[in-house]
């Protein structure tokens, strides 16, 4: 989807302004990807469920808890817990009280990991966000600023 023209920031429909912010955060998604994935053997899906999974309390969540929140359906997250497992990087556990819930359990390994990853990750969301021209000259920065604006007016609290 090409970002220019100024339909929602001339008071024009929601949803081309939320159409503009979907595409540029599937662009700053697809980016963080790649970087990821050249830079630490990750994809960006593991690294957020690592990240959930290590901000947990017991440094675990049920798969279903894990999908809503990495946005996935069960059998996506099961698979995706499986990749993680065969890395490494985090191992499933069963519910002692309910044997059909299933954990997934962080490994010390991705908690180095992530913590190796962390600082670096965020400056490159920040250089992705702070630059869109630079890193997305396809998208218009001004148009896509404009649609976050009016998003995020209806979003608020």
């Amino acid at each position: 989807m090409q970002l220019s023209g100024s339909h929602a920031s001339r008071g024009g429909s929601v949803s081309v302004a939320w159409s503009q912010v979907a595409v540029f955060a599937s662009a700053v998604d697809a980016s963080l990807d790649k970087w990821l994935a050249d830079t630490y053997r990750l994809g960006l899906t593991e690294f957020r469920a690592l990240t959930f999974l290590s901000q947990a309390s017991d440094k675990e969540l049920r798969v279903n808890d894990l999908a809503q929140r990495v946005g996935l359906n069960p059998s996506s997250t099961t698979r995706l817990v499986s990749r993680l497992e065969a890395k490494g990087l985090a191992r499933r556990d069963v519910c002692p009280d309910d044997g059909r819930g299933v954990y997934a359990v962080i490994d010390e390994c991705a908690e180095t990991l992530l913590a190796e990853v962390r600082d670096s990750y965020e400056a490159r969301v920040q250089e992705l966000l702070s630059k869109p021209a630079i890193h997305f000259p396809h998208l218009d920065a001004r148009l896509i600023a404009g649609a976050i604006a009016e998003v995020g007016a209806l979003v608020g609290p």
